[in-house]
């Protein structure tokens, strides 16, 4: 009776395991999209060349056949403006936290507002640069950041609307800040051979060089009639407090119930003010906040097999986890060997519940989510299964009253 009993329980099991249906993969030519289109002929103002990726395949899940949600219209969503391109900047993390934050004001206030995202990237780099100082060189001075970057910026330098400060120069419609990296990082370079540690000096280079490639940004401006600061207009017309805004974690590495430290490079200034919680409540807040209007500044891994960009979605595929098997092990071994990187920050703004699957509506910033038809009304988003949110999505920006329940256990 035993060995039936046992032979029965193993029976079930194996079916269990194998229940999911296997995914396929395959080899697909790299073709141009908006990025090689569009941005590098703008940045360039030349025709586009293809170089070493004319003969490169992407690996990446087989999705046709298969019945996906990728349709803006099919999903419940908070408001948000349309989708601003970053173009050949590094900046995710401000374009997608400034969204958020623009969703935020109208759930709040129900006011419709276009923030500047180069005006927090312009006073973002003025940071890194006394860091670079004070550090005596050995703070990150690069592109990314992080989306609490944004708050607290905003709360040190006010906010200006998109249309007093658009960081385009030289007649271009998309950023690129290549050169101006390139020219910001050859300076300090020079700082640092030289042992020339004048915080003054450096800012006020690093000023002029940021002047020159993305302008001067605005000390006083007028909004309907009557004239703003940076730091009044974010006090008195856009009415949002940065202090309202938390950094929800889930990795394993660090200890759950406890604020820490979110160890990528990104987070340059060593912010230790991340709620680390355990995996299952990451995923409740991500599907009770959006569901009762709350949107977020999301962020993690995108260079994945089931990210594929001719269908929008975001899945993970069978033949890199079975769905059932994503745990906190699972997510934090990636983590550790570095497959799992803090490489792109997007907006979360809508949920879908189909056919017993949860999908989540991402607007995004970058080209890649523009390269089905860039020029349709809603292009500039994806849609991901909540198993890749799951595995490869590290932490998002949200307002605390979303996740008040939460904070009382820290």
């Amino acid at each position: 009776m035993k060995k039936f009993s046992l032979l029965v329980v193993l029976a079930i099991f194996s079916i269990s395991l194998f229940a999911q249906k296997k995914d396929k993969s395959m080899f697909k030519e790299y073709e141009a999209g908006f990025y090689q289109n569009f941005i590098l002929k703008d940045v360039s103002n030349v025709e586009a060349k293809m170089d070493e990726e004319e003969n490169f395949k992407n690996f990446e899940m087989d999705q046709s056949g298969l019945d996906l949600p990728n349709k803006v219209n099919l999903y419940k969503r908070v408001w948000a403006n349309d989708v601003i391109s970053q173009g050949n900047a590094g900046s995710c993390w401000s374009y997608s936290t400034v969204s958020f934050l623009e969703s935020e004001i109208y759930r709040i206030n129900k006011t419709k507002i276009k923030l500047s995202e180069p005006y927090v990237i312009y006073w973002e780099y003025v940071e890194k640069a006394k860091a670079f100082v004070n550090t005596r060189g050995k703070s990150l001075f690069d592109q990314g950041s992080e989306g609490n970057a944004v708050t607290r910026i905003m709360a040190k330098y006010g906010v200006v609307p998109l249309s007093e400060y658009t960081g385009l120069k030289f007649d271009r419609k998309y950023h690129s800040h290549d050169a101006m990296m390139e020219e910001m990082l050859n300076y300090l370079k020079n700082v640092k051979k030289t042992d020339n540690w004048n915080e003054e000096q450096v800012v006020s280079t690093i000023k002029s060089i940021l002047n020159y490639h993305i302008g001067v940004p605005p000390t006083k401006f007028t909004v309907e009639g009557k004239e703003y600061s940076p730091k009044s207009y974010l006090s008195d017309y856009v009415k949002l407090n940065p202090n309202d805004f938390v950094e929800i974690l889930s990795y394993k590495q660090g200890p759950y119930w406890q604020q820490v430290e979110y160890k990528v490079p990104d987070n340059w200034w060593h912010s230790k003010e991340y709620y680390n919680v355990p995996l299952d409540v990451f995923m409740e807040i991500v599907d009770k906040s959006i569901k009762e209007g709350y949107s977020m500044s999301i962020g993690g891994d995108v260079s994945e097999a089931g990210f594929v960009r001719s269908t929008q979605c975001a899945v993970v595929p069978t033949f890199d986890i079975p769905a059932d098997y994503i745990d906190e092990d699972a997510r934090q071994f990636r983590f550790s060997n570095e497959s799992t990187m803090d490489d792109h920050g997007m907006h979360l703004v809508g949920w879908l519940e189909r056919n017993g699957e949860k999908w989540y509506l991402i607007k995004d910033s970058s080209s890649g989510s523009r390269n089905n038809d860039h020029n349709a009304k809603e292009f500039g988003y994806y849609f991901f299964r909540s198993d890749y949110i799951k595995l490869k999505m590290m932490g998002f920006t949200i307002h605390k009253d979303a996740v008040k329940d939460i904070l009382k256990k820290f």
